[in-house]
């Protein structure tokens, strides 16, 4: 029997077997706690964070799905501010649905292209 983390483990290996980020193209990658919710452009042949936004220290009130929404917006106009565009999206092994789903919607809406 596999329980959450091996199996999200798993997927995340597979995911990080087919997609690499580029100065040009970063991953955008989305990590979700219980608290917060974290995303970062990551440049995977440099090794580094090129931008990176989270939930944490946001004092406004709302549900979880809206305060990632919050978050996507604002990687997106950071990434827009550093002069990128296209990314490619990392789901970190989760599902696409809820808090990362809302998350990418506002990033989309913001001005990324993925």
């Amino acid at each position: 029997m596999v329980n959450k983390k091996e199996r999200r483990a798993k997927i995340k290996a597979r995911i990080r077997g087919r997609l690499s980020g580029t100065p040009e193209r970063p991953r955008m990658t989305v990590f979700r706690s219980n608290k917060a919710i974290y995303v970062q452009l990551v440049d995977d042949l440099a090794g580094k964070t090129l931008v990176s936004a989270s939930s944490r220290g946001m004092e406004e009130p709302g549900t979880k799905c809206e305060i990632a929404a919050k978050v996507g917006e604002k990687i997106a106009a950071k990434a827009l501010e550093a002069g990128i565009t296209t990314v490619v999206f990392d789901r970190n092994g989760y599902l696409f649905h809820g808090r990362v789903k809302s998350l990418a919607d506002a990033a989309r809406k913001g001005g990324l292209k993925f």
